[in-house]
């Protein structure tokens, strides 16, 4: 075998390699967030978050077959069914994110309060490690989902999430998705009652 023909022949090799590769990440993955990684029982255990709801019989249309985390327990959901059964308030939120540190306490209080549609989190961009410490500080223990730490994840993509954090959305009782415009943040129990009914 001259130079030449193994030079070509481990070319091709790598090409064969490089377009299996990009293959396999292009098929696995599309519609499953990243796991969380790592021993995350003690900042599971101080986090003390609620568990996902349960999963409803009819899922969220555009957000069916998506697979994350329960960030509370590292269990695996379908996030369609698990925000199926509106209403429901949807919040992302990134541990980075220095207005979700404002928000989330506020939404943990209106999420106790009597007639509240349930809320349940979407991290991301960030580590499930640091989303679970932000929580144990601020005292909040709503349910969240895990979209993964990076970009992009399929829920973020699926909600087609802007880029400034936090998030919020409505999801009606007929599975309606609406992005909650007015306000981006919310600093007080009525201004998120009040976007609950102005969306519903």
């Amino acid at each position: 075998m001259t130079a030449v023909t193994k030079w070509a022949l481990g070319v091709a090799v790598l090409a064969v390699a490089a377009l299996i590769a990009v293959l396999t990440l292009r098929g696995s993955g599309s519609n499953a967030a990243q796991p969380a990684t790592g021993d995350l029982t003690g900042a599971r255990a101080a986090a003390k978050l609620q568990a996902c709801p349960p999963a409803a019989p009819k899922p969220v249309g555009q957000l069916a077959g998506i697979e994350a985390d329960c960030l509370g327990d590292g269990s695996r959901a379908d996030v369609g069914k698990v925000l199926g059964g509106g209403p429901v308030l949807v919040n992302v939120w990134a541990s980075w994110c220095q207005p979700c540190r404002t928000e989330l306490p506020v939404l943990q209080q209106y999420a106790a309060e009597p007639g509240a549609v349930r809320v349940v989190g979407v991290q991301v961009a960030s580590p499930a490690a640091d989303g679970l410490g932000l929580f144990a500080r601020l005292g909040v223990h709503l349910p969240s989902l895990y979209d993964g730490p990076g970009q992009t994840g399929p829920i973020r993509t699926a909600l087609k999430v802007p880029s400034t954090l936090p998030a919020s959305y409505l999801i009606t009782a007929d599975g309606q998705v609406r992005f909650i415009a007015t306000p981006r943040l919310f600093e007080n129990t009525d201004q998120v009652r009040a976007a609950v009914k102005d969306y519903s």
